[in-house]
This record gives C-alpha cells, sequence and structure tokens, in this order.
C-alpha cells in the first residue's frame, strides 16, 4: 500500500479510474518509467487484459516497439491516450513478436508450418495484432484471367474499416514479394472492398528485411504496403531501450 501511494500520489491516476484488480497494480508499480506504467494502465483497461496478458505485453516490449515506429508527439500520446487507431500506420508494429507459437528462433520450419501456429493459437495473434481485428480466412483465393492466387491470412479491422492482408516469409524479404503484395491489395481494393470502406492494409510478415530495399520498392507517402519483421522468442527490453535512445539522439 506504501508503495502504491508513492508510485500513484503525485499523479491524477488511481485504481477509481481504471477499474483494474490489486493484481493488476502490483504488477503496473514495478514499471519505472512513468509514461510507460500510464500506457499499460490504459490498454490494460480498455482492453480488458488480464493479469497474464498485461505481463505478456510488457514482457514482449509492446511499449518499446511502438515507440520506435513513432515521432515524438506520438510516442506523448501513448502515455495520454493509449494506442490511438486512426490510419493503418498506427497499428503496425515491427517486430511482431510470436513466442506464443512454440517456434525456436533458429529452426527449421515451413511457411506453412507457421501459418498453421499462427491459427492454433489465433486468439493470441489476434492479441498480438492488436486493437479491432477480425479473423476473415486462411489461404484466400481469388482468380482473374484464369490463374488462382492465395493469400495467407486475411483479416479485418473494424477500427480503420479496411481489410488487412498478411503475406508470411520464412527469409528475408524481396522487391517481389512487395510487388505481389501490393497486386493482392489491389485486387481487394478494387473488386472486393465496398465503397463505404476505406483502403486495402497490406502486411508482408517476414524474419528478415533490408529498410533500403523496402523504402525504395515502396511509392512514397506509402499507406497500405507494410514489411515487418516477426520473431519467436521474446525480445530484449535493453536493446529496444537502446534503440529508443539512439533514435532520440539522432
Amino acid at each position: 500500500m506504501r508503495q502504491f501511494y508513492l508510485t500513484y500520489s503525485k499523479t491524477q491516476t488511481s485504481s477509481a479510474e481504471f477499474n483494474l484488480s490489486w493484481s493488476h497494480y502490483l504488477r503496473l508499480m514495478r514499471i519505472g518509467n512513468e509514461d510507460e506504467r500510464r500506457y499499460y494502465e490504459i490498454e490494460a483497461f480498455e482492453n480488458n487484459w488480464s493479469l497474464r496478458e498485461l505481463q505478456r505485453q510488457f514482457d514482449s516490449a509492446l511499449y518499446e516497439r511502438l515507440v520506435l515506429s513513432r515521432d515524438k508527439k506520438a510516442v506523448r500520446a501513448l502515455s495520454e491516450k493509449g494506442q490511438v487507431i486512426e490510419s493503418p500506420k498506427d497499428t503496425i508494429k515491427d517486430p511482431y513478436v510470436l513466442e506464443f507459437i512454440g517456434l525456436p528462433e533458429n529452426s527449421n520450419y515451413s511457411e506453412t508450418e507457421l501459418e498453421q501456429k499462427i491459427i492454433d493459437k489465433l486468439e493470441h495473434f489476434l492479441l498480438e495484432l492488436g486493437k479491432g481485428y477480425a479473423f476473415i480466412g486462411r489461404q484466400v483465393r481469388f482468380t482473374f484471367d484464369e490463374k488462382h492466387f492465395r493469400v495467407d491470412l486475411v483479416f479485418y479491422n473494424r477500427l480503420l474499416q479496411s481489410f488487412v492482408l498478411i503475406d508470411l516469409k520464412i527469409g528475408e524479404i524481396n522487391h517481389q514479394d512487395l510487388g505481389q503484395m501490393q497486386m493482392y491489395v489491389n485486387y481487394y481494393d478494387r473488386y472486393v472492398k465496398l465503397d463505404t470502406e476505406n483502403k486495402t492494409i497490406g502486411i508482408v510478415l517476414c524474419k528478415d528485411k533490408n529498410d533500403t530495399v523496402v523504402e525504395i520498392t515502396l511509392p512514397e507517402n506509402n499507406e497500405q504496403i507494410f514489411a515487418s519483421k516477426y520473431q519467436t522468442v521474446l525480445p530484449s527490453k535493453k536493446e529496444l531501450k537502446q534503440l529508443i535512445e539512439n533514435k532520440e539522439n539522432e
């Protein structure tokens, strides 16, 4: 109780503001960074995270991963409003952490095996994707000019009112992978989405990527196609915090 008083007496936050359990607050009080702690309080309350899910999101360094993809103004907003989804970029993480699928970091597996592991743990994957996601299907086929194509995973984000297509790559991404996703997105925009829905989002989820290749391949002011890495072990919070410090010093 003394620690609770010392932690929250100087802020507006209280247990009355966020209807979280005492066990949640026992965990939150151990987060030294006030902005980070505030972010997890907001998200735990708004998303009804269990204590286990709160611990998992903290262990996966969700806050640090979001900070790396945002400017200073947007980072500040995380601690004031939580994660606000207004544009496709707001929902993208890099990297995505898939430790729950149980694949060792350096093991040999196929894209089909990776996909099946994700489907087996779909609830966990939806939580990792973030707010507003609903699963539509796997290996979703579409056809034109008598040629068949399949999208690995199709989701819908109700906050963005957009289809979200995910293609899985177990190696390093190349420009052909991005071009293929661009074709998938174009097809959905022209033949699948409704006039009242927003443009389709495409995410190529890969084991590794060259940021220069991605930047040169994709158009300027890109708002639809994204390349993000995934990893199957929990990230090092120390390494991510070092990346944040380097970013702030640039």
